[in-house]
């Protein structure tokens, strides 16, 4: 499941786009299907939260999400693709040698474009990366603040919200509110945040160039994790049948499975 570690280490491997030229654009969206890039070169690529920024040499943007089936794949000019060419959203060629790279972005959930002058206004309404350099000194401030205006609304809706931090989705989120004890449901204001925003922090980091994401200590498969995926397995801390559900705090916020440990996590 994509989350913001899982884009960080997607900007990582794409570093190598940086100064390259582009050979020929093809965007398969209708919204942007008339923009091209050709001629230009890559001057940079960066992720923020769970979203992804390439900016070329003209001063646009591209702009994409992967939502929940997104890919990204690199290929030499002419190898066979990975997936069915009719999930391609983007396709970039890009001067190599002895071959052009093609790199392919599949079922991606969002694909825009618009000028670098525009990304702050654009994207000014994310809250802080929870994977940026600056969070100690800016983003935890930032995010705890966010968090605080809302104090009835349940920390598990909190901490998935964008606006609040940028990054974290269902997976970490389970993990969190087990690390921390306490259960999804719990209202903002009955919750350590900032103990919660630490522990957010660290468990990101610490995953942040890992392809597995553990949470317990322990790589193995099926042992990665405490609640995430968990349901009717025993805790691993007390040994009571892990338990899920959904959370949906209003009717315009998207309705999430939970799963929680009834007695390591209380619901107050």
């Amino acid at each position: 499941m994509p989350e913001g570690d899982s884009v960080y280490q997607l900007s990582k491997r794409l570093q190598f786009m940086r100064g390259r030229d582009v050979l020929a654009t093809s965007l398969r969206v209708p919204s942007v299907a008339l923009e091209k890039f050709d001629g230009q070169r890559v001057s940079r690529v960066w992720p923020y939260g769970k979203h992804l920024f390439m900016q070329f040499s003209g001063g646009k943007v591209l702009h994409t999400h992967l939502k929940m089936e997104g890919t990204w794949s690199v290929h030499l000019q002419g190898e066979k693709w990975r997936k069915p060419g009719h999930k391609a959203r983007v396709v970039l060629v890009l001067d190599d040698s002895p071959a052009p790279i093609e790199i392919v972005g599949f079922d991606l959930g969002l694909v825009e474009v618009f000028p670098i002058e525009q990304y702050s206004d654009r994207m000014g309404y994310l809250g802080p990366d929870v994977l940026y350099p600056d969070w100690d000194s800016y983003g935890r401030g930032e995010a705890l603040r966010r968090i605080l205006e809302t104090p009835n609304r349940p920390i598990g809706s909190a901490l998935l919200d964008q606006k609040n931090l940028a990054g974290v989705g269902n997976e970490y989120r389970a993990e969190i509110c087990f690390l921390a004890g306490v259960h999804p449901a719990t209202p903002v204001a009955a919750v350590d945040v900032p103990r919660i925003l630490d522990i957010t922090r660290r468990i990101m980091w610490a995953n942040r160039n890992s392809p597995i994401r553990v949470t317990t200590g322990v790589r193995r498969a099926g042992e990665n994790s405490y609640v995430f995926g968990r349901h009717g397995r025993p805790c691993r801390r007390c040994g009571t049948p892990i338990r899920k559900s959904t959370l949906q705090s209003s009717p315009d916020e998207l309705e999430r499975i939970i799963w929680w440990c009834p007695s390591c996590q209380l619901l107050t």
